[in-house]
């Protein structure tokens, strides 16, 4: 509790000796005790207290979490929800009424798949021009223009392609 030595004890029991008298200091120190006594067991009974009044907030904590968890158990019951899911798919009524159909649900016709062209002799020259020169082949709207290119002069089509 405090941070006192035998020495210090010794000299305030010198002092005590010397101040209060050899007839006194029994009688003062066994009230001296008693205080001390008194000072412990309050000290105890508010510790107490305390620990209580802890242990009741954390009663109270875990009561209030653990009825959010019963309630939230309650409330999540899967044999009521699968049964609201059967009905629900298996209700009829709305099978009975024709399909409404309105303008903004209208359908746009199917559109039809293209094939790609066929592969050029020009297609062949710029992969192998990209094969000679270890880069990777793309295909791009550089092709289109190559194409149109290598009609006038093959040989700036090929720089083109080398270039891009």
């Amino acid at each position: 509790m405090f941070d006192i030595g035998w020495s210090e004890l010794v000299l305030i029991g010198v002092v005590a000796l010397i101040a209060i008298g050899p007839k006194e200091l029994p009688g003062v120190l066994r009230m001296v005790g008693q205080w001390m006594g008194k000072a412990r067991k309050m000290a105890a009974e508010f510790q107490g207290q305390f620990q209580e009044a802890m242990r009741e907030a954390e009663m109270a904590d875990l009561k209030k979490s653990f009825d959010e968890v019963k309630e939230a158990a309650t409330g999540f019951n899967p044999l009521t929800s699968l049964q609201k899911d059967v009905s629900d798919a298996l209700r009829v009524d709305a099978l009975d009424k024709p399909a409404e159909t309105s303008a903004a649900t209208a359908v746009d016709p199917p559109v039809t798949p293209t094939t790609p062209e066929s592969p050029t002799p020009s297609t062949f020259m710029e992969a192998e021009a990209h094969a000679a020169a270890n880069e990777p082949l793309a295909i791009t709207r550089e092709v289109e223009q190559a194409t149109v290119a290598q009609d006038t002069a093959p040989s700036e089509a090929i720089k083109d392609a080398k270039a891009s």
